[in-house]
């Protein structure tokens, strides 16, 4: 009988734990796709990975393609059902050859059907039909990526710094986030920002252009673009998607600063980002749990 209340005692410390670790939110599933032409896809998505995965409950699946060609051959194509089991998609593949709709519609499903949408760098430029520059009509099949994404891009002049400014501050994804200044970077253009986009930064960047002469010199002049660098969608009217066009180099994808926006946004995507920027219980960083 001296048993009974040390047993009763253990039973009522053990309960609560096992409690609290039951109700304790799984992480989040992330699926990165990343591979194609033109980038260090090889180290970037090892970069992206790890800083998600130090910010945030959640854990970072890959799906890489080794191509480094306009039309990687990933195992995903035709699959519509390749994003089953995940709360979110990352996209941060080149595949600016990729045109065929039955393909991009494929790549889509998921997406129209709910399934949360993040899209990076060079997924502006991906699953292109027809020329680019050429604003597309919303709606039409050349829009089909464009109305996912929020906005049509068909391209970038020279390397240079790129000064951003949050424009939505009090956005939960740019809440209590500084302006900053990249270094070298790709300044997408913007061909058409699209009705169900939020912008959330703007970029600025004064880049040197050389033109030889006809005498044989060189005249070298200075371009200032602006640009909507940061970016959320409705695709659908329902499925929430985060989009920037940083991240070329692998310094500014390693950047704490670019590691941070790029996991609010899935967060926020996710509809686990409170708002005040920070995640909302359960899907803070484990390690401060």
């Amino acid at each position: 009988m001296t048993r009974l209340p040390c047993i009763l005692a253990a039973i009522l410390i053990y309960c609560p734990a096992a409690t609290r670790a039951a109700d304790a939110p799984k992480p989040l599933k992330a699926l990165l796709i990343a591979g194609g032409c033109c980038h260090d896809y090889k180290t970037q998505k090892d970069i992206l990975k790890k800083g998600i995965e130090e910010r945030a409950n959640v854990v970072v699946d890959i799906l890489y393609s080794e191509d480094r060609s306009v039309k990687p051959p990933f195992s995903f194509y035709g699959k519509p059902d390749y994003a089953t089991g995940y709360d979110v998609v990352i996209h941060d593949e080149c595949a600016a050859g990729i045109s065929d709709p039955a393909v991009i519609e494929g790549v889509l499903k998921p997406h129209r059907d709910g399934i949360p949408g993040v899209n990076l760098h060079c997924a502006m430029h991906c699953y292109r039909i027809g020329n680019p520059g050429e604003p597309a009509a919303s709606g039409s099949q050349r829009a089909l990526w464009f109305d996912y994404l929020g906005l049509q891009s068909s391209g970038h002049g020279p390397q240079a710094p790129i000064a951003i400014s949050h424009v939505d501050p009090n956005h939960p994804v740019t809440r209590g986030l500084s302006d900053w200044v990249t270094v070298n970077e790709e300044h997408y253009n913007n061909v058409k920002v699209l009705d169900n986009a939020h912008p959330l930064a703007m970029g600025r960047q004064i880049a040197k252009q050389k033109k030889k002469l006809k005498d044989g010199t060189e005249e070298v002049t200075e371009k200032e673009t602006n640009w909507v660098v940061t970016w959320t969608s409705a695709y659908n009217g329902k499925t929430r998607v985060f989009n920037t066009t940083i991240g070329h180099n692998n310094i500014t994808v390693g950047d704490a600063r670019y590691l941070d926006l790029v996991t609010r946004g899935m967060l926020w995507a996710c509809d686990k980002l409170a708002a005040n920027g920070k995640p909302k219980p359960g899907y803070e960083a484990r390690s401060v749990k």
